[in-house]
């Protein structure tokens, strides 16, 4: 039984769960402090979800009312930060790390997915693959985060095609259940048969809302004369600067790692400025090896989890890099590849 079975009473089905893999090595900290750490705080969590939906309706009604460009262009960025900043809360609720009642988890998690396009319980399904099969054949995202580096031109050409709208389609596929397969994988290895009937019947129901609700908005803004501002402000933030940072942050998260083998080197925890780490990583998402260590720890506990892991010394040759330095990997010829930049290893916060 994991962590967040033991927190909320509720047993993981088969096809339901987040396995134990053999790259999360719990023995780095003890039994209780895991069980702090995993401990769920409703109010740390509403306090998440307001200030992100803060943020983003007054930066909307901001740049309505300041209807100029100088406005508008900065809106759309931090408008697709908060997009951003939104799907990183739909990805604890996935986890069902959001509220301690799994009811409210999944129907906050689902109205918060469904504006950016996301169908909530489908991303379950797909996210357990990751973490469940990380860096092998049937991991949904090794397509986005495996081959690193490629050179900077592969790098920058990808995130301004991301930048242009032009694959924005395949994340939206993606978390509609059909991400692009890993060619070394069976054509018949659907995502979405691994899975328990009942969470696949939900991500079936789920999906229907999420197209129920952008036919419904488009029709009422249209109906209601704001059809430019839904355009400008929600769908083209959410088509073009959101799919650069989803694919920066991916790549900044598993690119171009020492060792697929060891939770400490198959994820990388970035650190960084606050201003990028609220831009590029919100909801401290940048603490990535400690997320795929015990992915059953809340957002607001990772920064406690990375403090202890470097207080005990397990982070000394793990994956945590400075942003830049994590950019210089990524962006390296691959012929010089395995010239590698030496570690952080720890945070002083």
């Amino acid at each position: 039984m994991s962590h967040d079975e033991l927190k909320t009473g509720n047993v993981a089905a088969a096809g339901d769960e987040f396995r134990e893999g053999r790259r999360r090595q719990r023995h780095l900290l003890s039994t209780a402090e895991v069980g702090s750490l995993c401990e769920l705080n409703n109010v740390s969590a509403a306090q998440g979800v307001f200030q992100t939906l803060a943020v983003t309706i007054f930066t909307i009604a901001l740049a309505v009312v300041f209807w100029h460009p100088l406005v508008v262009f900065p809106a759309v960025l931090v408008i697709a930060s908060r997009q951003h900043a939104l799907f990183v809360l739909v990805h604890d609720a996935a986890h069902y790390r959001l509220f301690k009642s799994r009811s409210l988890n999944d129907w906050v998690g689902q109205i918060l997915a469904m504006p950016g396009g996301i169908s909530m319980h489908t991303y379950r399904v797909i996210h357990r693959l990751h973490h469940n099969y990380l860096f092998e054949q049937r991991d949904p995202d090794v397509p986005l985060i495996a081959g690193y580096p490629r050179g900077r031109r592969y790098l920058l050409a990808k995130l301004s095609k991301d930048l242009l709208g032009l694959t924005a389609w395949k994340t939206f596929k993606y978390f509609f259940g059909a991400p692009v397969i890993n060619d070394a994988a069976s054509s018949t290895d659907r995502p979405l048969d691994d899975t328990a009937p009942a969470l696949r019947e939900a991500a079936r129901r789920d999906r229907w809302w999420v197209i129920a609700w952008h036919s419904g908005m488009l029709v009422l803004a249209f109906i209601g004369g704001w059809w430019l501002e839904y355009l400008v402000l929600w769908l083209l933030p959410l088509v073009t600067v959101m799919q650069l940072f989803l694919r920066l942050r991916a790549g900044l998260e598993h690119g171009a790692v020492t060792d697929q083998t060891s939770a400490l080197t198959a994820a990388r925890t970035n650190v960084g400025p606050g201003w990028l780490m609220w831009l590029v990583f919100p909801h401290h998402v940048n603490f990535h090896i400690e997320h795929h260590l015990i992915p059953s720890i809340p957002f607001y506990n990772l920064p406690r989890c990375h403090n202890l892991l470097a207080k005990c010394g397990a982070l000394s040759s793990a994956e945590v890099r400075r942003v830049p330095e994590t950019l210089a990997l990524l962006l390296a010829n691959p012929s010089i590849a395995s010239q590698r930049l030496p570690r952080v290893g720890k945070v002083t916060k």
